[in-house]
């Protein structure tokens, strides 16, 4: 009884595709006779198609051996592939541990300009403290002690000399 390319794909658990391709491969003397735009396929049909899958009916060691081919092949694939990812993720992890390090090296530093912007805040201050200290010194100096009212409310206008008040009166 004849069968068709989806029902041998059906009963052999693959694509009609994957048993077209295996037509394509099938010597011209082997290829299965064509009904219009269809395969017909017959018992010796079938059976080439399943030897050259590996599917033959007698399960014989030539089968096994070209599964086990198949199959080694797999695992080899699947070995490089898993050692490839091996790879990548040991340099990821060397990316993070130098980020991790220039991170850490950001924060150092950030707290040492923060240290030393406290310092010096805290020497501008002490200028700033000294210096009126001294001006103050200047001040009291300059106010004698027999001095008049009218000297002392002067003196202040005489040490504001910019350059706007010059013009003016009081």
């Amino acid at each position: 009884m004849p069968k068709t390319i989806r029902e041998l794909a059906d009963e052999l658990g693959v694509s009609k595709q994957r048993i077209q391709q295996i037509i394509a491969k099938l010597s011209p003397s082997k290829t299965p006779n064509k009904e219009g735009n269809r395969y017909v396929l017959n018992a010796q049909d079938v059976k080439n198609i399943k030897a050259l899958m590996g599917f033959e009916n007698n399960k014989s060691s030539t089968s096994e051996s070209t599964n086990r081919l198949v199959d080694y092949d797999v695992y080899l694939d699947v070995i490089d592939s898993i050692k490839e990812k091996d790879e990548q993720i040991k340099s990821l992890l060397e990316v993070q541990k130098q980020t991790q390090n220039l991170l850490d090296q950001q924060q150092r530093l950030a707290l040492q300009d923060k240290k030393l912007l406290e310092e010096y805040r805290t020497e501008i201050n002490d200028l700033k403290s000294s210096n009126m200290l001294t001006q103050d010194s200047e001040k009291d100096d300059s106010i004698q002690p027999g001095a008049s009212v009218k000297n002392i409310k002067e003196l202040p206008q005489k040490q504001n000399k910019k350059w706007w008040h010059f013009g003016r009166r009081i």
